[in-house]
């Protein structure tokens, strides 16, 4: 608050008054104008989200389920559908090669394997020789029945001047037989040529092998 001393020495008060007044309705008038803005928020209200559809909430209530597991069923949907869409499209197109190179494939591993039962005493008879330490005769023997295995499906495939490992080699021999035929030979080869006599190790390759030419469902590509 300004002091005014007057001419005859008093101090007047009466100025300082009258400005703080003048100051606080200026403040007043401010105040009002601000509250009385409807541009301005001075409230914060509680947000409320608003209640589903009644199609939605009557749905929910048919189905039994909550809106995060009917969404899950409706995702689930979409996909069945996509399936069933990429299904119908190759029908319509004709674009069946993938699946008929699978028959095909499941077909030549049945046109290649052995007769079970036959295959069977042969794995018995070998397997007699190998529990007497005859490791060599019964890998033999193994080798010796797959080559006649082989010519009954491929007539002109074997042929007298052929090795075991040009029938393993060739080119017409189907890769799921030719893979199991293949370590066959080899460990035949290794007590033929390779001067060594083989051991129980090499018997169970061997067995594994013929198993996997006898008896397997499908041959791996």
């Amino acid at each position: 608050m300004a002091l005014h001393v007057s001419p005859g020495g008093m101090v007047n008060t009466s100025t300082g008054a009258q400005a703080a007044a003048d100051a606080s309705a200026r403040f007043d008038s401010a105040h009002a104008a601000l509250v009385s803005d409807s541009a301005i928020q001075f409230e914060m209200t509680t947000y409320k989200p608003q209640p589903p559809p009644a199609w939605l909430e009557a749905l929910f209530n048919l189905i039994g389920a909550s809106p995060a597991r009917l969404v899950f069923w409706i995702v689930l949907a979409i996909a069945a559908a996509l399936l069933v869409a990429f299904i119908v499209n190759r029908a319509r197109d004709g674009d069946w090669s993938w699946l008929l190179r699978r028959k095909a494939k499941e077909e030549e591993a049945e046109a290649w394997r052995p007769e079970e039962a036959p295959a069977r005493a042969l794995l018995q008879e070998a397997d007699s020789l190998a529990a007497a330490g005859r490791f060599d005769e019964a890998a033999h023997l193994l080798l010796f029945r797959s080559i006649e295995d082989i010519d009954r499906r491929r007539p002109d495939l074997v042929r007298p001047a052929l090795t075991s490992r040009d029938i393993a080699t060739a080119p017409t021999l189907p890769s799921g037989p030719k893979s199991a035929f293949g370590r066959i030979v080899q460990t035949v080869e290794r007590s033929l040529f390779g001067g060594r006599t083989l051991e129980e190790h090499d018997w169970k390759a061997c067995r594994e092998a013929y198993q996997e030419f006898a008896f397997a469902s499908a041959w791996k590509e």
